[in-house]
């Protein structure tokens, strides 16, 4: 029987727009656990994180950089979650919070599965590429930075190193309609795949994800997979303090679900930015917890698992 293990982290320092570390307490109300348990998953859930009362000291030569303390304690506190819940064999679902959680998530992913000898792969389905470092943001806001800090870019001194960084080729950004140029400079020197809206248009989903989980399973990797409200077009996911018009729709993002549950490669979950003061009448944490209903299995009707190859 599958085991989850739910992990609230109500992290708001990420950016400015207060209202993510409501996130967590909007996935319990939407259903999340009786949808799991629907799916005949045990559930464990852990309860939210808190920071600690004291702070870590930390500076960034960059001057515009936001609440680095709070964010590099966040990240600590995530990535022991994560690790931790793995190494108890369960499947971690982060309740987020800002998309800065994914600094811990993701060092945690990686830390378990540096020490089982197997290699991570990284799914980022976002409107943004999340791949500035802390000297190359503009705005200040960290949670523009987590991919950046997974494929082991330099200028993250404060957050210590990255256990096992990423190579390139083992990251997907699915789903990015929005980059920074400093991003798109650093992104056309590297090997990540790129999937923007435009390639989704002129592809579908299918073929982009499912080569990309091809390269997954034959590598016996391990899959964690970082799902932005924001990925979502607008219209359909209101709650999120940084829309951006031309998003994936109802279906899109359902049969992307679907595809990553049938080939059972999923080993670690992210649900992030979602706001839900900016909601209406809960239904952006409800189309999520739909959503993990299909990356989870439910189905309408059972169908043979495809093969992309």
């Amino acid at each position: 029987m599958t085991r989850t293990i739910l992990i609230g982290a109500p992290v708001d320092s990420g950016q400015r727009q207060p209202g993510c570390l409501m996130g967590p307490a909007a996935y319990r109300v939407a259903g999340l656990r009786p949808l799991l348990e629907g799916l005949g998953m045990t559930v464990t859930d852990r309860g939210d994180l808190a920071l600690p009362q004291v702070l870590p000291r930390r500076h960034c030569a960059n001057g515009a950089v936001d609440q680095l303390p709070a964010t590099v304690a966040w990240t600590g506190l995530i990535r022991d979650a994560v690790r931790d819940a793995l190494r108890q064999g369960g499947i971690p679902i982060v309740l987020g919070g800002d998309h800065s959680l994914a600094l811990g998530s993701v060092a945690g992913a990686a830390e378990d599965a540096a020490a089982q000898g197997r290699p991570l792969f990284l799914l980022w389905m976002d409107a943004h590429s999340d791949f500035h470092t802390p000297l190359s943001t503009t705005t200040g806001n960290l949670h523009g930075t987590p991919v950046a800090y997974a494929a082991g870019r330099p200028g993250f001194d404060a957050f210590g190193p990255f256990p096992a960084p990423i190579p390139a080729e083992r990251i997907c950004l699915f789903g990015i309609r929005s980059v920074d140029p400093a991003e798109h400079r650093a992104l056309e020197n590297s090997d990540i795949a790129v999937n923007d809206m435009r390639v989704l248009d002129e592809q579908g989903i299918t073929a982009p994800l499912g080569a990309f989980l091809d390269r997954v399973r034959a590598a016996h990797g391990k899959l964690h997979v970082s799902l932005d409200v924001d990925f979502l077009d607008p219209s359909i996911a209101p709650a999120v303090g940084t829309t951006v018009p031309g998003g994936a729709t109802f279906r899109e993002a359902h049969l992307a679900c679907e595809l990553i549950h049938e080939t059972g490669l999923m080993t670690s979950l992210d649900l992030v930015e979602l706001n839900p003061f900016l909601d209406d009448r809960g239904r952006t944490a409800k189309l999520m917890v739909d959503l993990v209903g299909s990356l989870m299995g439910r189905k309408v009707f059972d169908r043979p698992t495809r093969s992309f190859t």
